[in-house]
């Protein structure tokens, strides 16, 4: 086993020989330069020094790319804090929209436009049934995952719904705990607006495909026709309690990436073996071994176009009228909202040497110059 085997070890070990034998976006290309010089001198740092014992240590700066395992902490803390002012006192539901693996192609080649269409086909097929079958308007925070446990390409958009909506007599409905909406009813929805987005996205030619993908029109009917000929699947877990309960919860989903440095076990022969969940099989965990060459392409897969609101709100949550909604809820709801305990966004770190002092600043550390860059040679 290496020293390190980490995601930002194994990229600056492979990435060079992967970018010269293969086709990458500039995207793909950005994330990996950040990802190996996450945490390293390549960045800079600041020196710390303990106020107990003297003990100095360098602490590199992180790269921030939203595609990196070591990175994001403190942006997830920060928006969970601002959703503790949006929590309201009810239970609340988590529902998973997923898509036939035929439409895969679609987010290989076109990432920007389908995962945007399958955000509003999931968010429409929520507002729309609530609407019609329980006459209210629900609201919903919906984040897009694009992995599977073993890193292949598998979207699928997870949505946390509040127990209830306003009626059309613009008064707080409650909804019944065993589940507000018909996952098949649902499914058939979501079904229909996405592949209705999708033959109009292609006729006005926003959805754009290689041609040795989809050759014509006939084509991409054809491939709509497999994926709407089996079932798409709607998943909807009971409640999961109350305000500390949907922190956690959130904490959990919203800013994950596609593979975390606790799940790589090793990196060795150009052999990276990791943890994943089989839940096919109980849940159970198993190790997975692949090239490391493979292990890269799989994890590109995804990294996200520039600038992708990968976390978006439909119904009364939209942006532009969430603060209102939200403030208009809490006055219908019965019940004093009782605010969750904050969460923990110290940055002070203990001293590894004495356990008793506190690490502070005392000065930069001047960035190194990196390694030429991957790319520069293709």
């Amino acid at each position: 086993m290496t020293a390190e085997c980490d995601l930002g070890a194994i990229v600056r070990a492979r990435s060079a020989t992967f970018l010269r034998n293969r086709r990458t976006t500039a995207a793909q290309r950005k994330a990996l330069r950040a990802i190996g010089a996450c945490r390293t001198p390549v960045l800079g740092g600041q020196r710390q020094q303990c106020d107990h014992c003297g003990h100095e240590h360098i602490q590199w700066h992180s790269c921030r790319n939203r595609s990196c395992p070591r990175c994001g902490a403190a942006a997830r803390v920060r928006w969970l804090e601002a959703r503790r002012a949006e929590l309201l006192p009810v239970p609340y539901f988590h529902v998973v929209f997923t898509v036939p693996e035929v439409l895969n192609v679609l987010a290989l080649h076109a990432p920007r436009v389908f995962y945007g269409l399958l955000f509003r086909a999931a968010g429409g097929a929520l507002v729309d049934v609530a609407r019609r079958r329980l006459k209210i308007q629900p609201g919903c925070l919906c984040v897009l995952h694009t992995w599977g446990q073993t890193l292949t390409l598998h979207p699928h958009i997870h949505c946390v719904v509040p127990g209830g909506g306003f009626s059309i007599h613009d008064q707080w409905r409650s909804v019944n705990p065993t589940f507000l909406l018909d996952v098949k009813v649902l499914s058939r929805r979501f079904r229909s607006l996405l592949t209705r987005s999708l033959r109009e996205a292609w006729r006005e030619g926003t959805l754009k495909l290689p041609k040795r993908v989809v050759a014509d029109s006939v084509a991409f009917d054809l491939l709509l026709a497999r994926a709407g000929a089996t079932d798409w699947v709607v998943f909807c877990k009971p409640p999961f309690g109350g305000p500390e309960q949907v922190l956690a919860y959130l904490a959990h989903y919203t800013h994950r990436i596609a593979i975390s440095n606790s799940r790589i076990v090793s990196f060795e022969n150009e052999r990276v073996c990791f943890r994943y969940r089989d839940y096919t099989h109980g849940n159970a965990e198993k190790l997975l071994t692949l090239h490391v060459d493979e292990f890269l392409r799989r994890f590109l897969l995804h990294v996200l176009p520039p600038k992708f609101v990968r976390i978006r709100y439909y119904g009364f949550l939209a942006n532009r009228t969430r603060a209102r909604s939200i403030a208009h809820a809490r006055r219908l709801i019965s019940g004093r909202f009782v605010p969750p305990v904050p969460l923990d966004s110290t940055t002070a770190r203990r001293c590894p040497q004495c356990g008793a002092g506190v690490l502070r600043n005392i000065g930069p550390v001047p960035a190194e110059r990196p390694p030429p860059s991957p790319e520069d040679s293709l």
